[in-house]
């Protein structure tokens, strides 16, 4: 079969591949679950690892198989498994267990061992491809009316997941109701942490480079969130004109950022989550004092959170129902850029960085109609 694969390390090494197809009895005890591709959607990690920055083949092997945002449809089952059948959607979890205590307890994302295991980045291969086997656990079903957007689930569950986190660290405080939120990035993960937001009742300002009108813009309006571009108002005169955020979600990618809104936007008692994964050498000056001062005497909280588990992809689901009931259509323009085949893996790395791409995505197959 045909994937789109590269050797990790080595820059500009996309290449389409012939694979072995894999069998449900590829997964021991009869567990196996055959699964076709649909859509796979690509984001900055996948060009990254083009790129040659990162990225680890799995053991023996001198290729990665990429792409981590899958949706597909399931072909067959093993004897022993009865979580999904054929027919059923599903889009597959990116980590897979390692050997630490979180990994046991199938909390992978929360590993602490120095090598970790994600499908398409690292040590196992990914799912841009025609056919890939898996484990029921690492499967989450999707209901049929949301596959035409289920793509968008994986960028949805890293959203969810610092959500859900801020709301279970804030337990601290016994009683905690925030009312207002602040969202950096207006990309993909940016909208999708606005939405998810907005599903629960928050008043939401998020803050992009680029001044409106254009697409992100509307989007963020459509849902009754504020759009703000950076260009012509600063995080401090945000804070300044409306008060301070009980809650900040960055996904930026651009770390300076993150100092001024630990300076800027976070009211007492608020919570400041980083998403951004940021790969260089970027340096900035700090009012380190003011900063330290400002935590202490506001009970303040800022933390990283990377990929997802379980829960959060099950979340991802429900917020993915909320928003195409409340806004339908909302979901599908964030599908902005569709690329016809796997053969086409260029024209999807190319289209990474046009103007107006919010989420890339390739169409593998399409899916199998009834009578």
């Amino acid at each position: 079969m045909k994937a789109v694969a590269v050797y990790p390390g080595k820059a500009h090494t996309t290449h389409l591949a012939e694979v072995p197809k894999p069998k449900v009895t590829d997964v021991p005890g009869g567990r196996g679950v055959l699964v076709r591709m649909l859509r796979l959607g690509l984001d900055g990690t996948d060009k990254e690892i083009n790129a040659g920055e990162y990225g680890a083949a799995p053991a023996g092997q001198d290729i990665l198989i990429t792409g981590h945002e899958s949706l597909g449809v399931v072909e067959e089952v093993g004897p022993a498994v009865t979580e999904v059948e054929p027919g059923d959607y599903v889009v597959a979890r990116v980590r897979r267990a390692g050997e630490s205590l979180y990994d046991l307890i199938d909390t992978p994302d929360m590993t602490t061992d120095d090598a970790y295991y994600e499908h398409g980045i690292s040590r196992v291969h990914g799912f841009l491809t025609e056919y890939y086997v898996e484990e029921p656990r690492y499967l989450i079903h999707v209901p049929e009316r949301l596959h035409d957007v289920a793509v968008l689930l994986e960028p949805t569950s890293v959203a969810e997941k610092g959500i859900m986190e801020a709301y279970d660290i804030q337990r601290r405080l016994k009683v905690w109701r925030p009312r207002r939120a602040a969202v950096l990035g207006a990309g993909t993960i940016g909208l999708l942490a606005t939405m998810i937001l907005r599903n629960r009742g928050l008043e939401v300002t998020t803050f992009g480079l680029d001044e409106p009108p254009y697409l992100n813009s509307d989007l963020v309006g459509a849902i009754g969130a504020t759009y703000l571009s950076t260009r012509r108002t600063s995080l401090r005169q945000a804070a300044a004109e409306g008060g301070g955020y009980d809650l900040v979600f960055e996904a930026t990618g651009y770390s300076p950022i993150v100092f001024d809104a630990m300076c800027s936007l976070l009211a007492r008692n608020g919570v400041l989550i980083l998403s951004s994964v940021t790969g260089g050498m970027r340096r900035t000056e700090v009012p380190s004092d003011a900063i330290n001062l400002d935590f202490v005497l506001g009970n303040k909280v800022m933390f990283g959170t990377v990929n997802a588990n379980r829960e959060h992809f099950e979340e991802g689901v429900r917020d993915l129902a909320v928003a195409e009931a409340r806004h339908p259509g909302w979901l599908s323009r964030l599908l902005t850029h569709p690329i016809p085949g796997l053969e086409h893996y260029d024209d999807a790395l190319t289209a990474l960085g046009e103007p107006g791409a919010i989420k890339v995505y390739v169409e593998i197959a399409e899916p199998a109609t009834g009578c």
